[in-house]
């Protein structure tokens, strides 16, 4: 429902603003701009969702050869002690779990490439577990939640758009981001851990988080001691024979059992065919939508509202300019983006703006294409409080985002 109510506040917004302009400000092209951005949307999340077609088709295809070769029950094996905390209605090892040890797995490396399918089969693996089919459970919200929360440990392509643009260290944003996001994931799981009194102070949930936090501790020193530049070539390199390796890894387990490894790939590959088309109108849904609302100038009049009031205020304003990332990065991965660089080449990559906006962009993922997306393609309609939660923890990593921005380069 809580999307329901989204999607139609942004057409009312817009609607709203739009005669604003035209009745007080003379603005004759709103509307046309508006109905421009209805179809362009429309046709972008139809390109998305064809884009997708062909890495789901090879993820699904690979892990139907993973799992018919056991090697997803030995993930869930491996991460049965927490996710069976985190997850408690998941039946213990359960393939799901191996499944959802992959999704996080790519998620921390970047591989949004592999992530993303191996997620929407997550999805529908729960889906089979959901005794309700047109409402959320409990397992699906706390993996959207942790999935919307966009913990990354190297944000790779940020650092080269900053290189590209002329920052003079790109990679100095990296330990802002990866506290901010880490803020974020960390609000997310607590938010949720507490809707669902899932007692997160036991040895099997502190101990791998002890390891994650050590993990990031690691990588930060190493930041601050070594080349940054050469780090993320490397962090790149390496994050790509690890995706090789796991491919070739998967067709060797089937191999060793003995399974017909092509069939088993284009069984899957077939699944994650018909899942690409499922998601299709969901995806045009939300994209519509918030292309109505950009293009009606709410958003700039969001930005022109807040930067008056904190001037007001009497507090410093300089933010402000990154503000455009920070509100797009949960509705538009694509518009954050642009926004980023925007931000970056009006302001410069070494302006407080300029690098608050590429921290914003690494911070969190895109909440409501997430949601449209992941949900979309297991037809739930009731996502409970999934939406809700999952903005509260991308508002705690933005706030965390320019207290990080102030304190490293304020």
């Amino acid at each position: 429902m809580a999307l329901n109510y989204i999607w139609i506040g942004f057409f009312l917004i817009a609607l709203v603003v739009a005669f604003f302009k035209l009745i007080l400000l003379g603005d004759t092209q709103v509307f046309n701009e508006i109905i421009d951005a209805t179809f362009s949307s429309a046709r972008n999340g139809f390109e998305i969702s064809i884009g997708l077609t062909g890495v789901l088709a090879l993820w699904l295809g690979i892990m139907k050869i993973g799992e018919q070769g056991g090697v997803i029950n030995s993930f869930a094996r491996l991460a049965a002690p927490l996710f069976g905390k985190l997850f408690p209605e998941i039946p213990k090892n359960h393939p799901v779990i191996g499944r959802m040890f992959m999704n996080f797995s790519a998620n921390l490396l970047g591989l949004d490439n592999a992530a993303t399918p191996i997620g929407l089969n997550v999805m529908k693996e729960l889906q089979e577990l959901n005794p309700q089919k047109e409402t959320a459970s409990n397992a699906m919200i706390m993996f959207i939640a942790i999935n919307a929360s966009g913990l990354t440990l190297i944000p790779i392509t940020i650092m080269m758009y900053r290189s590209q643009l002329g920052a003079a260290a790109p990679a100095d944003v990296f330990i802002p981001i990866l506290l901010a996001t880490l803020g974020s994931t960390i609000t997310a799981i607590t938010l949720v851990s507490i809707k669902q009194r899932i007692n997160l102070l036991n040895r099997a949930i502190l101990i791998p988080f002890g390891f994650i936090l050590a993990f990031i501790s690691l990588m930060i020193l190493l930041f601050m001691t070594t080349d940054r530049d050469i780090i993320a070539h490397h962090t790149t390199t390496f994050a790509n024979i690890l995706l090789f390796v796991v491919i070739c890894g998967f067709i060797v387990a089937g191999l060793r059992k003995k399974i017909n490894v092509y069939d088993a790939f284009i069984e899957g590959a077939k699944e994650g065919f018909f899942t690409a088309v499922k998601i299709i109108p969901y995806l045009i849904a939300i994209l519509v939508a918030i292309g109505v609302f950009r293009a009606s100038g709410a958003m700039i009049f969001l930005i022109d509202g807040v930067k008056s009031g904190i001037a007001w205020c009497g507090l410093d304003t300089s933010w402000v300019d990154a503000l455009p990332t920070l509100l797009m990065k949960p509705l538009s991965g694509s518009g954050s983006r642009g926004m980023m660089i925007d931000a970056m080449q009006t302001y410069g990559p070494d302006s407080l703006a300029g690098r608050l906006s590429c921290i914003a962009q690494g911070t969190t993922d895109t909440t409501f294409y997430v949601i449209a997306l992941y949900f979309g393609s297991i037809a739930v309609k009731n996502v409970r409080y999934v939406l809700s939660y999952s903005l509260i923890a991308d508002f705690a990593g933005m706030i965390a985002a320019i207290f990080l921005a102030y304190a490293f380069f304020g």
